[in-house]
């Protein structure tokens, strides 16, 4: 399977699973878990594509783990820095599991995803 093809798919896996994560870490968001859980799963896309294309392009485990961790931290921010009703924002509940999805996909992109033959013209 292609890099970015393995990203997206296991970007999808990773962010609902990062989305029910909620329901650990703040519990009190459980009515809007639906929403939390979709999305996870299109955050956790987009970061897989990303981190995919960058994988197949550099073929480096640490350039990998450095862009997925980046990723990662960058779209966690992004949905972090939106406050619920009351106000309050959730860094830390969304941004350490935002990371953890970010060094997964980056390690199992750049070790497991297949590079395209290359055809000579």
């Amino acid at each position: 399977m292609s890099k970015p093809l393995l990203g997206l798919i296991l970007g999808a896996i990773l962010g609902a699973v990062d989305g029910l994560s909620a329901l650990i870490s703040a519990p009190e968001v459980a009515p809007q878990l639906m929403s939390i859980i979709i999305g996870s799963t299109a955050k956790g896309m987009i970061a897989g594509i990303i981190i995919g294309f960058v994988s197949r392009k550099y073929h480096s485990l640490p350039l990998g783990l450095a862009v997925g961790l980046g990723v990662g931290l960058v779209l966690a921010y992004l949905v972090a820095m939106m406050p619920d009703e009351q106000g309050k924002h959730y860094y830390m509940e969304i941004m350490i599991p935002g990371a953890l999805v970010g060094l997964i996909l980056g390690y199992i992109t750049q070790r497991y995803g297949r590079v395209p033959k290359r055809t000579m013209a």
